[in-house]
């Protein structure tokens, strides 16, 4: 009698942990017939030049890391993903102890609009209006020299949060 309740037991178990990962896919979320995409220059309409370089950097990266995309050439891509730099803002996160007015510490948090649309047929895919990645950085002499290091930080966050939209938005 012990043995059946305790077999009973274990298959209500094993039903139950086999139930918790029944809407599970590993890899990509994306539509079977995207495997490629292509990647325009990013638009940047904020009013910090060149920041688009940066992040475009950032997203070829994390797409490099990913795996789940190939960056092809227009012609040949399934997808073509643009990107558009909407806000580029500092904010003090530590200010120093003994003179309150000297900041020690930004980040930096950079908005950007995603849409990513099948090559073919310039149907939508993926569009999120808003994607937002950020970084922070110590002061160390002037602010412009020092924005210029926190700049790949916060880049590679957008390209990883970019990333993340475009293959588990499904």
């Amino acid at each position: 009698m012990k043995i059946k309740i305790l077999s009973l037991f274990a298959l209500v178990g094993l039903l139950l942990a086999s139930t918790g990962c029944a809407g599970y896919r590993l890899g990509s979320m994306l539509p079977d017939d995207i495997k490629t995409v292509y990647i325009p220059s990013f638009i940047n309409e904020t009013s910090e030049p060149l920041i688009e370089i940066e992040c475009q950097r950032g997203l070829v990266e994390a797409l490099q890391r990913d795996g789940s995309l190939k960056i092809a050439s227009e012609e040949n891509a399934d997808a073509i993903a643009r990107v558009v730099l909407r806000s580029y803002t500092l904010e003090p996160t530590v200010y120093d102890t003994t003179r309150r007015s000297d900041v020690q510490q930004y980040r930096i948090r950079i908005t950007a609009r995603l849409l990513m649309t099948r090559r073919a047929d310039d149907s939508v895919i993926v569009e999120r209006p808003s994607v937002q990645g950020e970084g922070v950085f110590i002061v160390s002499g002037d602010l412009s020299s020092s924005k210029r290091l926190g700049l790949p930080v916060a880049a590679t966050d957008l390209g990883n949060k970019l990333v993340q939209q475009m293959v588990e938005a499904w």
